[in-house]
């Protein structure tokens, strides 16, 4: 990909960063896209370099890898108050467009992996959009209004939330308010994934139990789940990011081919 491709929502560019496994020459077979989709007012970096250590494993399997920034967020334009829940998801969607027209990709091939309120877009985007096959969650929002609002602390005395130097808006936290991800995923007609860690403080891993018993009842595609023994919220440990991605490459591995590659191509 040359550097003047851009991703652009609403007049805003997306920060974004590809990673490609190194082509084997012509004739070569168009390889599945992973989309990581970040938290609440995270970045494409990821805490302690969560989705750039993800990309450098995935990509080493055969995967290429489309990290993001949603707007407002990391090097993305615009600001993170202006969204609502429903701009998240069509960002996403809009991501999903860039991603399947790059010619190295298998666009019948997408698979979104989601962390913290990034989960709960995945299910929400995966839900109303066929071109995704494949939905992971690590440590996924179950209940967007009520979890956000309680991460930044908002009670109601006041129209906008100063929460570490981003303006939260009640039309922000209201408009979580009209989506259920756990009803969302029983609409997901490809193969999910529920990854939580036990220990997490900001997100109950109870809610990892429940994406999957919501996902069993729609009985399509195959569902698994795994919990992580003492792990946190963004997997912070060498042993407790190892076993995430792990989980993580080994159900990949079963549920999404790819073809033979070998090395690392990235381009930002």
């Amino acid at each position: 990909m040359v550097a003047s491709d851009c991703i652009w929502w609403k007049g805003r560019k997306l920060a974004h960063t590809l990673h490609l496994p190194q082509a084997n020459g012509v004739g070569e077979k168009k390889t599945p896209l992973i989309i990581i989709c970040h938290g609440f007012t995270s970045t494409r970096i990821g805490v302690d370099r969560l989705f750039v250590k993800t990309a450098q494993a995935l990509v080493k399997l055969g995967y290429a890898v489309l990290r993001f920034d949603y707007a407002g967020c990391g090097e993305s334009e615009g600001e993170y108050g202006e969204n609502e829940f429903a701009c998240f998801i069509d960002q996403t969607k809009e991501v999903i467009s860039f991603g399947s027209k790059l010619p190295s990709v298998e666009e019948r091939s997408i698979t979104l992996i989601g962390h913290s309120l990034g989960g709960a877009v995945a299910a929400c985007t995966a839900a109303d959009d066929d071109r995704v096959h494949n939905v992971i969650t690590w440590s996924a929002v179950g209940n967007p209004f009520a979890d956000i609002k309680e991460i930044v602390g908002y009670n109601g005395e006041h129209a906008v939330v100063d929460h570490l130097g981003y303006a939260i808006t009640e039309e922000f936290l209201f408009s979580l308010e009209s989506y259920s991800p756990l009803e969302a995923i029983q609409q997901f007609s490809g193969n999910a994934l529920f990854i939580h860690g036990t220990s997490d403080p900001v997100i109950s891993c109870n809610y990892c139990l429940d994406y999957y018993e919501h996902s069993i009842r729609a009985m399509r595609g195959t569902t698994s789940m795994f919990l992580i023994e003492g792990a946190n919220h963004t997997y912070s440990s060498i042993k407790h990011f190892d076993k995430l991605i792990t989980a993580t490459s080994e159900w990949l591995l079963t549920n999404v081919t790819v073809p033979v590659q070998n090395n690392l191509k990235k381009s930002v």
